[in-house]
């Protein structure tokens, strides 16, 4: 008899509050690979699952939970362009010469300037960074700031994290008698733009297979590069000593966090080896960002995406773009916490910015939506929006919707807008499509996010163009849309030493989702509005264990009205785990993403 390997339906729940079938993450195969991982390793049940629902193997299990950069660091010459761009760093660094990085005003390009700035200055090499000003300036290089920059003495324009598509700018950098270096990994167009070396693991040509880079860890690589050189013609000496590239390495787990690229091959090693430096706290503004964010305990890959990237990230959305890179870049304690705590009263006040607007685009998406569910992208403009809020706004629709989302801040004639997308549907390249196609001024990113440029009176010609490029891509996401899940526990089961070696198989995000168990048949002993518009709840299994856990920003929705009208009620209930660290005590928290009558 032919045995189909598929995942199996998972506690018989083929109709969840939300609407959604929950299926077994693991098919036949990887069934049969977790049992063998638990009988070859001795590794829990759930871990096991974990790691076999992510397609690890049982011979490579150790050496997944155990990653090292040096095992899995590549040489950089793979990239196209890194001798030529390495070389050109190196011999501006013999000679003195003033270097120039210009950055995106976002984590990542925030890490990416630190890191060179800081390798620069070991160097005893000449530097400045200019991080574009969103609303004045707009994203990538430009011409009035390059020649700016020019006229400060710099002779080599490195650009971070941005400059793949800036033709113009980059023509007018090579008239001004700027060399031009770009360090990028944003998708990128058939034609480049003309450089001394450009070095971007998603250029159409770029053999590497390190396309889920973000800019930072390609920044490191550039930097392995030109170390490399400099130490061959022994340019490091007992008075000059070498920098310490290993011990950079927080700034690129930062980025490689907060910029949402896949968690996977050297990606993770960065990740957990930069969270071992920042448990050192070791970088004053790293340490004074953590404790202006009152984050306590081990630093977690959590913390870097919903605490300490989103700080950095507040002075490009609503202020200074430059003090994130400056705060990276800090020696003194003093001045490190004066700019982390600048930098968090700016994240408070772009809080208050966003609820505003998030409120304002949720009306208009149900105003479009009407009684139809069949738009593949939503699509959202409006005056008075910050401009810096509306990838955050972006992310809300999409997350509220389960679609591709699109928020545009809208001026006189223009405006200027984010995206951010689902799994399966690729929004980078459908904006750089729609920029080939005229319908946008500039644009571009990657499968997730998006940014883009766009004249007021093309905003219909721009939602059908996305509908058309992205309505199967969405249809068959929306169609696959089951909540996957990695095992079953208790209440009691869920102690926080199972979960700190669930965290072993991490860091989760992008392309390695957090794990998501099912508690079934646990009892609402407990369910109250908090914060406003989050539930929290209290499970209790039929041992009479208990579960603290909580849903976030669904008070008023299917998932929160279900919780709060269960009270005294079993459910089974699907989210994630997490500990919380209070007073040096650890205990287990769930986050509740779905729940489901009992069949």
């Amino acid at each position: 008899m032919l045995i189909e390997n598929r995942p199996a339906s998972f506690l018989g729940v083929e109709n969840s509050v939300l609407g959604r079938p929950w299926r077994d993450r693991l098919d036949l195969k990887a069934r049969a690979m977790a049992e063998a991982i638990v009988q070859q390793h001795g590794l829990p049940d759930a871990l096991s699952r974990v790691l076999a629902g992510r397609g690890v193997g049982c011979d490579d299990c150790l050496a997944f939970l155990e990653p090292t950069i040096r095992a899995l660091m590549p040489d950089p010459s793979a990239l196209a362009d890194m001798d030529s761009a390495a070389a050109r760093i190196a011999h501006a660094a013999e000679r003195g010469e003033t270097v120039a990085i210009f950055g995106d005003y976002d984590v990542d390009g925030a890490c990416s300037s630190a890191l060179l700035a800081q390798f620069l200055n070991a160097c005893g090499a000449p530097n400045m960074i200019h991080i574009p000003d969103r609303i004045f300036e707009g994203y990538g290089p430009n011409s009035d700031a390059i020649r700016a920059l020019r006229q400060r003495g710099a002779s080599l324009l490195v650009t971070v994290d941005c400059g793949v598509t800036s033709h113009g700018p980059l023509a007018d950098a090579a008239a001004v008698g700027l060399d031009v270096v770009v360090l990028d990994h944003h998708q990128a167009p058939v034609d480049l733009p003309k450089a001394h070396a450009i070095v971007n693991p998603n250029r159409q040509d770029d053999l590497s297979g390190l396309g889920h880079l973000c800019a930072a860890g390609v920044t490191f690589m550039a930097l392995v590069a030109t170390n490399r050189i400099l130490r061959k013609r022994g340019f490091w000496t007992a008075s000059r000593p070498a920098p310490d590239l290993m011990a950079m390495v927080d700034l690129v787990a930062l980025a490689t966090v907060a910029d949402v690229v896949p968690l996977k091959g050297l990606n993770r090693a960065f990740v957990l080896r930069g969270l071992d430096i920042m448990h050192q706290r070791g970088r004053p503004g790293l340490r004074a960002l953590f404790d202006a964010a009152r984050a306590s305990g081990p630093p977690r890959a959590q913390a870097l995406g919903f605490l300490i990237g989103p700080r950095i990230n507040a002075g490009g959305r609503i202020g200074d773009a430059g003090l994130g890179a400056r705060l990276l870049l800090e020696h003194d304690d003093v001045e490190a916490d004066r700019i982390a705590a600048e930098l968090d009263l700016l994240n408070r006040e772009r809080q208050e910015i966003e609820a505003v607007a998030v409120a304002e685009a949720y009306a208009e998406a149900l105003a479009a939506l009407g009684d139809a569910d069949d738009a593949s992208v939503i699509v959202t403009a409006a005056e008075g929006w910050h401009p810096g809020v509306v990838g955050l706004v972006a992310a809300r629709l999409k997350e509220r919707f389960g679609r591709p989302a699109v928020a545009i801040s809208l001026g006189e004639s223009m405006g200027t807008g984010s995206a951010r997308s689902v799994p399966g549907a690729d929004i980078g390249a459908a904006v750089r499509g729609a920029v080939d196609a005229g319908v946008l001024i500039k644009g571009g990113g990657h499968a997730m996010a998006a940014g883009l440029t766009i004249e007021r009176t093309r905003l219909g010609d721009l939602r059908a163009f996305l509908e058309a490029r992205l309505a199967a891509a969405v249809t068959e996401a929306r169609r696959d849309n089951a909540l996957l899940i990695d095992a079953a526990l208790t209440a009691g089961g869920a102690r926080p030493e199972l979960v700190n070696e669930i965290e072993r198989a991490g860091p989760f995000g992008s392309g390695s989702p957090d794990p998501i168990f099912a508690f079934p048949d646990h009892i609402v002993a407990d369910a109250a509005i908090v914060g406003g518009s989050h539930v929290r709840v209290r499970l209790e299994s039929r041992d009479r264990s208990r579960l603290s856990a909580i849903a976030f920003r669904c008070a008023d929705q299917p998932l929160g009205k279900a919780l709060l009208g269960a009270r005294g009620e079993a459910l089974h209930v699907a989210g994630t785990l997490s500990l919380d660290r209070w007073g040096g005590a650890e205990k287990t928290s769930l986050r509740i993403v779905d729940v489901a009558r009992r069949v």
